[in-house]
């Protein structure tokens, strides 16, 4: 078994290996563990679940992530992709979603794509969510790829 931190893949001792795995669930080095413990205090048990199942999967995620004008729950920035876990307020208060969808527009104007993924699919189906956006920014990727080729075929006319 490959005994690396999942942050920051620096190997670590079999004895920070399962200490991390026994509290946290995931192999985390020291720093990492000490970390993860101040993002508790700022982040929500559902985002920094679906952060680490979305690093196991090898995205490229930044949890907590501040764009300038707000903070981020995740972030994948080389995909242009904003992640946000909301909480069952985000659905009852018109408020809170007019505000909700102004955020969402300004990043969209920006070029970023914003997915907001309720707690309950993260608490109820973390594997299948996960899994999803994986699979949408594999796409993603593979359709900018193509639209790089085409652009590089049609300049050399």
């Amino acid at each position: 078994m490959n005994q690396c931190c999942l942050e920051c893949s620096h190997p670590i001792s079999k004895q920070v290996f399962n200490y991390s795995n026994d509290y946290f669930g995931i192999p985390l080095c020291m720093p990492h563990q000490d970390w993860i413990k101040q993002q508790e205090y700022m982040s929500t048990y559902e985002a920094i679940s679906l952060y680490f199942a979305l690093k196991w999967r090898g995205v490229p995620a930044k949890l907590e992530k501040f764009d300038g004008h707000k903070t981020i729950d995740i972030a994948i920035p080389q995909a242009k992709v904003n992640i946000e876990v909301d909480g069952g307020h985000h659905n009852y208060s018109d408020r809170q979603a007019l505000a909700d969808l102004k955020r969402t527009y300004y990043s969209f104007i920006k070029g970023y794509l914003t997915l907001r993924i309720p707690n309950s699919l993260v608490k109820h189906h973390l594997d299948e969510t996960a899994d999803m956006i994986t699979e949408i920014l594999n796409y993603n990727r593979e359709m900018v790829s193509k639209e790089k080729r085409q652009m590089i075929k049609y300049r050399k006319f």
